[in-house]
């Protein structure tokens, strides 16, 4: 907050800035807290550009994930209303010698491919080839196309292929969400409702502190219509206090840029430790030969 109130002002050109920040300022803080409200103002006011995720291993004094914001009051037209999420922690290259904690850096050719992908401002993935062995032993970045696909050439024969999202574009309300705070009537030992005698909720049911739960709801969501399917049918008796709903912003790139990867076949888990078991009898008989 420090550095955009240092931001030229729009009538003079505008600013853009960067910082490198550990990954903490994406998502520390739920709704209301003073993280999520600067969150929230960043990305409300249109001042978030970017973000852009590094490699572990690339700073002297760490080893954790940096990320890098990148905050501007001169958005061209074509980014308003949106953020650029990056993925550049598979864009590095082992050091030939370890400073501290920095064993990882970045050559030419990664900076140059981050910086394309940020400022032609399109979503990309990673397509990864590995051989027989598992091995890398290429990669390319492929822009997507408006159907959100990318057009891959068939790896070499014996090869696998692996694809990524590296690089993706979204709306800046797709990081709000609303929490709201989901209120059960207090009972009796008999069960009955109890309800109010004093006060706003004088005649009312009385909330039972011990069964209060919050939900988050994305902005784009409909709090009622959400309410009524996820939550009603599970406890008919609850309701929500709206006065105590809250507004809150977080940026998850791990859900964002999560891959699904399908678990092996039990056909195929079940041959794998026949083999072993064959391969540990095997040394087992050798060893009292």
């Amino acid at each position: 907050m420090h550095l955009t109130s240092k931001l030229r002002h729009e009538n003079d050109g505008g600013s853009r800035i960067g910082i490198v920040l550990n990954g903490s300022p994406l998502f520390t803080g739920g709704a209301g807290s003073g993280e999520s409200e600067i969150r929230r103002y960043l990305i409300e006011n249109d001042l978030l550009e970017a973000i852009i995720k590094l490699s572990n291993d690339m700073f002297y004094n760490t080893g954790i994930a940096t990320y890098v914001w990148i905050l501007t009051n001169c958005k061209p037209s074509l980014k308003r209303g949106k953020v650029q999420l990056i993925d550049a922690s598979s864009f590095n290259q082992k050091m030939r010698k370890n400073l501290g904690e920095k064993r990882k850096e970045m050559n030419d050719d990664h900076i140059a491919t981050v910086t394309k992908l940020f400022g032609d401002f399109v979503e990309a993935n990673l397509a990864m080839i590995y051989d027989v062995n598992g091995k890398e032993i290429d990669q390319k970045v492929f822009v997507l196309d408006k159907t959100k696909s990318a057009h891959l050439s068939l790896a070499p024969d014996g090869c696998k292929l692996k694809q990524i999202p590296i690089s993706k574009i979204f709306s800046n309300s797709a990081f709000g969400y609303s929490t709201i705070t989901v209120e059960r009537p207090l009972r009796d030992e008999a069960g009955n409702i109890i309800l109010a005698s004093s006060g706003k909720l004088k005649g009312k049911p009385q909330p039972d502190c011990n069964l209060r739960d919050t939900e988050n709801i994305p902005l784009d969501q409909n709090i009622n219509d959400y309410f009524k399917k996820e939550v009603l049918p599970h406890v008919p008796d609850a309701w929500i206090d709206h006065d105590k709903t809250k507004i809150g912003y977080e940026i998850s790139f791990n859900r964002y840029f999560y891959v699904f990867e399908p678990l092996r076949s039990l056909e195929e888990i079940d041959l794998e430790l026949k083999e072993t078991e064959q391969k540990i009898r095997e040394m087992l008989e050798a060893m009292w030969l």
